[in-house]
């Protein structure tokens, strides 16, 4: 059995396999062939290799070693492997975008031949295979995000603006009043009067020695574990996420013009590319409007700003007279609460940040670097280079997105980019001691 799965009950293997595949070709639909051809940054992938990469994984982790099976197109091995050493050389990601072929519907039909054939082989796998069924699908369903935020990266290189789904209507949720959707109960819950923190409740929480990681059933990836105890001073977390107008705040404020906030990484990173406000963001006379994938709208003030890198959270943080929570502290605030009650992916349609749960809508940076566990040990083989090789150099981020499909994350669940990265839909919580 691979370190990653753990086989649960809560869902038929063969029901997860077709939920997620199928998750991912109703995302891609809406896609010509251009538009899941294009490359718009090295960091960004295709659509179509999106497409392309997650049937790689089960045809070459699983479907490889099933009697009988035959390769859809022995070039797809070079083709769509994306960093795996062990499999060989493979096509060097900053040109993913010059592959104009294969086509889309040769893609597509990849694809089918890959879940035929697995949906046959299925019943007679055994249990080390059966994991990485499993975890392939868990891989596919971190490709669905990426999909995602990939196309609006590249529909933002276009100056017409192209939407991928009409809006959906405008939602009366408002973060800015005491009845926050998604907020959730705890001790000494105290207004800040701080410099953008005003509005904010305080989630204050004890400390102590406190485990984290995950352990016993259900899945988990590698680096989310082992299970490990931690000393956690006390410390409180607000109530939600850093809100769009809070945001506004800062940047009136001249947050991106004083350096006094910023790392010196950071400060460089602003001054280099010119940063003065969220990705995506964009003047409009007096006020903003924002790209998404459901066009240019203008921004929300009430709803959790996003596509902010880790050097613009750990500004704001300063600038408010608050932090970063680490992931451990994020992690015991978590604990017990229900993963997937918050705004997530469930279907294909547009996608932006509404709620200010501890779960879903963003991405949340904290100021923990993202390196191993005590005792943590990558799995044997190919397989092992799905995490480990990447812990130096970026920063963990907790709690989901709502470009994240529902039920895959868990409080333990570790995301991870480098801090000058903003494509996702990643906000801020801040945190403070006690």
């Amino acid at each position: 059995m691979t370190p990653f799965a753990h086989l649960g009950e809560a869902e038929p293997l063969a029901a997860l396999f077709g939920r997620v595949r199928g998750l991912s070709m109703d995302l891609a639909a809406p896609l010509s062939d251009a538009d899941a051809t294009v490359q718009s940054m090295d960091d960004a992938s295709p659509a179509k290799w999106h497409l392309a990469h997650t049937s790689w994984f089960f045809e070459t982790f699983v479907l490889r070693d099933v009697p009988g099976y035959r390769a859809f197109d022995p070039a797809y091995a070079y083709l769509f492997n994306s960093y795996y050493e062990a499999e060989g050389p493979r096509h060097a990601r900053p040109r993913r975008g010059m592959l104009t072929r294969p086509s889309l519907n040769e893609v597509r039909a990849y694809r089918a031949h890959v879940d035929a054939a697995l949906a046959d082989a299925l019943p007679g796998l055994g249990a080390e295979a059966r994991g990485l069924v499993e975890l392939g699908c868990h891989h596919e369903q971190q490709h669905q995000e990426l999909l995602l935020t990939d196309i609006l990266h590249l529909f933002a290189q276009n100056p017409l603006r192209p939407a991928v789904w009409s809006p959906e209507p405008a939602s009366p949720l408002s973060l800015v009043t005491s009845e926050v959707e998604g907020r959730w109960e705890g001790p000494d819950v105290r207004p800040s009067t701080s410099l953008g923190t005003s509005g904010l409740g305080w989630i204050s929480h004890e400390g102590g020695i406190v485990e984290i990681g995950h352990a016993g059933p259900g899945f988990a990836f590698d680096c989310e574990g082992p299970r490990h105890q931690v000393l956690l001073t006390p410390y409180a977390l607000a109530d939600r996420p850093v809100t769009n107008a809070e945001w506004i705040t800062f940047i009136e404020d001249g947050g991106y013009r004083e350096p006094r906030w910023w790392l010196s990484d950071g400060w460089a990173w602003v001054q280099r590319e010119r940063v003065e406000a969220p990705l995506y963001w964009e003047r409009d006379g007096a006020g903003w409007v924002s790209l998404g994938l459901d066009g240019l709208k203008p921004v929300d003030p009430a709803a959790p700003v996003t596509h902010v890198s880790f050097y613009e959270a750990d500004a704001y943080a300063s600038w408010a007279g608050a932090r970063l929570p680490t992931e451990a502290e994020w992690e015991h605030a978590a604990a017990g609460l229900d993963p997937n009650d918050g705004e997530f992916l469930d279907a294909a349609g547009p996608v932006r940040p509404r709620r200010g749960g501890l779960f879903g809508s963003v991405w949340e940076w904290t100021g923990s670097a993202y390196r191993p566990y005590p005792g943590f040990r990558p799995a044997e083989g190919a397989v092992g280079e799905y995490n480990g090789k990447f812990m130096s150099g970026q920063f963990v981020l907790r709690g989901g997105s709502c470009a994240t499909p529902r039920g895959h994350v868990r409080a333990s669940y570790r995301n991870f980019f480098y801090p000058h990265q903003r494509w996702q839909f990643t906000g801020v919580r801040l945190a403070r001691d006690l």
